[in-house]
């Protein structure tokens, strides 16, 4: 075991903390939290549309886009207006932006989605209006399908901005986007002439160890399908292609579901060690350590491993178990410690700060 040493000196008595940290049992995670399928997306919805019902914080007549947009809304409900200047005292109408985004798992048509409405022009406020019935389509203007309508009553979620609402349900989808043949291509890939998956690593755990442990995880999952044959390959460290085994490739679904719910133990991950400087928030993920190292702070030193030091005519030796083979200690206790002691957050951020720059801290360290 290894221990490293706190000593915090107040009202000239030292108050000494020794930390010990243990092994715990490494969970077990499945493939589906850490990866995600290729292909298997999200797809957004956009269009532009009309509010009306404000209180006097509309565009007003001083935008030309709504009142011609105004003005065709009146034409295409048999209500023309021959001059637009007679719009122009239409200062309870808006032109907004719409969007929405269909999950992964998909939706079909009839089923309901809610949509987000923001003003882009003169607006100061959409509170108390309502969307009239508006079309809209996939983000990629290439593709002109009407996917969807969106209309109802808008409610401000953030009552600081007054320019952007939600519609609860708004959207009514007019078309399937997930039908069995053309999801089924968009995730396996029949290039080759071999069904193929290709699995997405997460961006916390992508690494060659990652890959390399969930390709050996997979590959023994289904040894038993063509004895030595290798179904899983690490391309990146962020990319495994899998091929589809023979007795699968009638049921692609059902084989998906079996890799996704394939569990590794501990996956690794980067470490990570994130300040917020104005919210004085520390996040540690990953087995973030420290190197033995000396650290001499106002009304605070800490010994972290190493050999004997001498401090101010004091002499301090860290404890250590002669048969631990650990050289490093963790972050998290020397957070902890410092937290227990009531350092200040601005104190504990510079000590971060200089265990990074001085390379004593194993991690990336991003201060936001």
């Amino acid at each position: 075991m290894k221990f490293f040493q706190l000593h915090h000196y107040l009202k000239t008595i030292p108050l000494v903390v020794l930390l010990m940290f243990c092994t715990t049992l490494s969970a077990q995670v499945r493939l589906e939290s850490i990866c995600t399928l290729h292909g298997h997306k999200e797809v957004r919805l956009t269009g532009m549309g009309l509010v009306v019902g404000l209180d006097g914080s509309g565009d007003g007549g001083d935008a030309g886009p709504t009142i011609r947009a105004l003005a065709t809304a009146m034409k295409n409900m048999n209500a023309p207006v021959i001059d637009p200047r007679e719009l122009r005292d239409a200062d309870n109408v808006a032109i907004v932006m719409i969007d929405a985004t269909i999950p992964k798992t998909g939706l079909n048509r009839g089923q309901r989605l809610d949509c987000y409405v923001s003003s882009y022009l003169g607006a100061k406020s959409l509170r108390g209006g309502r969307l009239l019935i508006s079309p809209l389509q996939m983000a990629d203007i290439r593709d002109e399908r009407l996917v969807g309508t969106a209309s109802g009553a808008l409610v401000i979620e953030d009552a600081s901005i007054q320019t952007k609402a939600r519609i609860p349900g708004g959207i009514v989808l007019e078309a399937d986007l997930f039908q069995s043949s053309q999801y089924l291509s968009q995730i396996v890939d029949q290039s080759t002439g071999v069904p193929k998956i290709r699995l997405l690593l997460d961006e916390s755990h992508s690494s060659f160890i990652s890959a390399r442990m969930i390709t050996e995880v997979i590959n023994e999952a289904f040894a038993f399908e063509s004895f030595d044959k290798q179904h899983a390959q690490a391309v990146s460290p962020s990319i495994i292609d899998v091929t589809i085994p023979q007795t699968w490739r009638e049921t692609p679904i059902d084989f998906i579901a079996e890799i996704m719910d394939l569990k590794v133990i501990a996956p690794h991950s980067m470490s990570r060690v994130q300040v917020n400087t104005s919210t004085g928030v520390v996040i540690l993920s990953g087995d973030v350590e420290l190197s033995p190292v000396l650290i001499n702070h106002p009304n605070l030193q800490i010994t972290i491993g190493g050999a004997t030091n001498f401090i101010d005519g004091a002499q301090f030796r860290p404890l250590t178990d002669e048969q631990s083979t650990r050289t490093n200690s963790r972050l998290d206790q020397l957070v902890q410690a410092l937290n227990q002691l009531g350092v200040p957050r601005e104190a504990m951020i510079e000590v971060l700060r200089e265990l990074s720059r001085s390379g004593k801290l194993h991690a990336i360290y991003e201060e936001i």
